[in-house]
């Protein structure tokens, strides 16, 4: 347990910056997948979903990028609700990160650079899949994943589908928490008031 109390000084004002700071801690501990977060997304009936998706960055601007098929589930739901919350576990540490906020989609150029820096097999996979959709026997869907593979080991690879990109969640809402002796544990949520300042409420545990 952490034996120091975190206050507001240690995150300081800017909650992207402190965010990105006990990120790059969370890698340096060398914690599994310190980018694995929770993707909350509703229906218009509001009904939930929950899966886990990778993090594949925070932005200039703030926000925190992931990829995935438009096609999927969690596309669908963002595509008639195009607002999400995340959420980051980094056990080890005693640390958790809750965001909220709105989602859009990513350009296509940037989507076509991320799409060029991932393995071979990784984008077999992405182009092959019909994420979400029933699927055929097992054997079935590795056919189909050897097939593209074949067809595409000697090019470039697959080419990004058009069903399949990034997407760009901006952040109205940040809660950090850190563990504390007897569950008596520090949480602080930042809510954005205007562009580039936040308020901060430290809350009960």
């Amino acid at each position: 347990m952490h034996d120091r109390p975190l206050d507001d000084a240690d995150l300081g004002p800017d909650p992207i910056t402190a965010f990105r700071r006990w990120y790059d801690e969370a890698i340096a501990a060398k914690l599994d997948m310190p980018d694995a977060m929770a993707l909350a997304t509703a229906q218009p009936d509001g009904t939930p979903s929950l899966r886990w998706v990778l993090l594949k960055g925070v932005d200039e601007g703030g926000g925190f990028l992931f990829y995935t098929s438009y096609e999927s589930r969690k596309g669908r739901e963002l595509a008639a609700n195009p607002r999400a919350a995340l959420g980051l576990l980094w056990q080890p540490l005693e640390r958790q990160v809750r965001i909220e906020g709105r989602v859009t989609r990513v350009s296509p150029a940037e989507a076509d650079a991320y799409w060029a820096t991932r393995p071979h097999s990784s984008r077999v996979a992405a182009a092959t899949s019909r994420q979400s959709l029933p699927a055929p026997a097992r054997s079935d869907m590795d056919a189909a994943y050897d097939a593209m593979a074949r067809a595409t080991a000697h090019g470039l690879g697959p080419r990004r589908p058009d069903s399949w990109g990034g997407y760009r969640l901006l952040p109205d809402v940040l809660e950090f928490w850190q563990g504390r002796a007897n569950r008596f544990h520090d949480r602080f949520r930042f809510e954005r008031a205007s562009a580039g300042t936040w308020t901060v409420t430290r809350l009960w545990p």
